[in-house]
């Protein structure tokens, strides 16, 4: 038993120096957690409409075996498929038969790829004072403009509201003091996970006197029934549907972008946003159904060292604005247009992204390509654009494989990789030279050889995998019907996650070395401004 301790203690030192070579901190916080999944690959979101193939890929042998079958049977009727489907070979929409490849520059003959160093230096683009607070870093992305300007929408708002349908004599203008105090409610149902913000007033297991008497019930339920961001449509413009939140948005992005430089590991996915993890995993079916599907899609580009997020991108799944998405749904060009919307700031810089299977294209990585971005994505014949791809590449073969086994050709300097464990992987990339070896190292199946790339796209996604259960920590629980609400709630969520990572690096962090939940806890007692603002044991 302990000879058996010392080897698996052994292999994990061996992955944290393999995945440190790699440019990735194996948790920048301290704070890992054991591996939940034996595959690598898998989603990064929930209930992702996008990546949730990635599981489907780790079939067991005996499913490869049938698909195996499959393919025979499909080989044998080969030439009446061709006419039914419209495109030759077994392969899917869009990909190469053998001598179409060839035709196109791709090659079995390898060569070695280099990407160019980084031109940027990563990590925090102010230096924070030793004195600073949550509320000071929180503020570096919802400083008091901010504020002041909810201040203004919102009895704006109310205002336009009563003279419509009549005055409210409970109403009165709010202030930037009570504007904070609410967010400091709101942002609390991530700290206490309680579902309901009203449920703070209450006298039940989610009451919380010591922040109750910062403010009355009638009070916040006020507050909270005019409060806004954009009180009135504007009369032109893009992003229609967002128009409410938009203004916020915009802000939000500029203060990733001039507080943080990510590092030159990228990843572009969907974060897990809609509950958080534990809460699914206990909740009964009956209140999964009870629960409305969100109206909109969010993805961001997370740098891989840090868990910082970097962008994000909003799309309403609904509508006939420029930000509804109708018009690309289930279609290549969407996961395209958000790639290209994410990536609009680094280019020239050396970047190297890993994306899943919706996004990686051959396409897509070669414009990114011209823009010295560089790419690392894995594939499925179902979710990605298979498009000018070889066909022999992304079909089983009669043989069956070996755990390890591996294919690669190359057009260019872009290499697609066959890769087999417990099922076939496929993956594009110009960022790692197909000639170099990586390994993958699990405590139950020890080591697995591997081309490099497959274990930087394994080390890069798993943390990033890791991460979405620390990020949850954050995830606000109250629940506004309204889109742009949902949509706003998020984004202060994400800016919370954002805030601590930067306290985490900073010289604050020395002082007084909060936890996640700690952190959370204070911000929330600054926002209330209450006196005493050590966080709770």
């Amino acid at each position: 038993m302990a000879e058996c301790g010392r080897k698996a203690l052994s292999l994990l030192e061996a992955a944290r120096s393999r995945y440190e070579s790699l440019q990735i901190s194996d948790d920048v916080f301290g704070e890992s957690a054991d591996d939940s999944s034996d595959n690598p690959f898998y989603s990064t979101s929930g209930d992702s409409d996008s990546d949730n193939c990635i599981a489907e890929t780790g079939e067991d042998h005996q499913q490869q075996q049938q698909q195996q079958q499959q393919h025979q049977h499909h080989h044998h009727h080969q030439k009446r498929g061709d006419k039914e489907s419209g495109h030759s070979g077994a392969g899917p929409p869009g990909s190469l038969s053998r001598s179409q490849a060839e035709e196109e520059g791709w090659m079995e003959t390898l060569q070695d790829v280099t990407v160019p160093p980084y031109k940027e230096t990563y990590g925090p683009a102010q230096k924070m004072p030793a004195t600073a607070n949550a509320l000071d870093f929180f503020q570096l992305f919802v400083p008091d403009n901010c504020i002041q300007n909810m201040v203004t929408q919102t009895n704006m708002y109310a205002k336009k509201f009563q003279e419509r349908f009549g005055s409210d004599e409970g109403w009165r203008p709010v202030t930037a003091q009570e504007i904070k105090a609410f967010l400091g409610f709101v942002i609390s149902t991530s700290v206490q996970r309680c579902e309901s913000v009203l449920s703070i007033w209450s006298s039940g297991f989610f009451s919380n006197r010591s922040i109750a008497l910062k403010m009355s019930q009638a009070r916040f339920e006020k507050i909270l029934k005019y409060f806004h961001i954009v009180a009135f449509r504007p009369s032109q413009g893009s992003n229609q549907g967002l128009y409410k939140i938009q203004p916020f948005l915009d802000s939000l992005q500029q203060s990733f972008g001039c507080t943080f430089r990510p590092s030159q590991t990228q990843v572009l996915h969907e974060p897990l946003i809609d509950e958080d993890p534990v809460f699914i995993t206990t909740c009964t079916e009956r209140e999964l159904r009870k629960r409305k599907k969100r109206k909109f899609s969010l993805w961001v580009r997370q740098c891989t060292s840090t868990g910082f997020i970097c962008q994000i991108s909003v799309h309403l799944k609904d509508g006939q604005g420029t930000d509804g998405l109708a018009t690309l749904k289930n279609k290549p060009q969407l996961h395209s247009l958000v790639a290209k919307q994410l990536c609009q700031n680094i280019s020239g810089r050396n970047t190297i992204i890993f994306t899943g299977p919706s996004i990686t294209s051959l396409g897509l990585f070669t414009e990114f390509s011209k823009q010295d971005i560089y790419c690392c994505g894995l594939l499925s014949t179902r979710k990605s654009d298979c498009t000018g791809l070889p066909q022999n590449m992304l079909v089983c073969g009669a043989t069956p494989a070996q755990r390890g086994q591996s294919r690669v050709m190359m057009q260019g300097t872009m290499s697609l990789i066959s890769w087999y464990n417990k099922g076939h992987f496929r993956f594009l990339t110009n960022s790692y030279s197909p000639t170099k070896q990586g390994m993958i190292i699990k405590r139950k199946s020890g080591e697995i050889p591997c081309p490099l790339a497959v274990e930087a796209f394994a080390a890069h996604l798993s943390y990033i995998c890791k991460y979405d259960d620390k990020y949850s920590k954050y995830f606000i629980f109250h629940k506004p019907n309204k889109t742009w609400q949902q949509v706003f709630w998020l984004s202060i969520s994400i800016a919370i996650n954002n805030a601590y990572i930067l306290y985490k690096m900073s010289d604050a962090y020395t002082v007084k070395r909060y936890s996640r939940a700690q952190f959370g806890e204070r911000l929330v007692r600054e926002l209330l401004d209450l006196d005493d603002c050590s966080p709770t044991q």
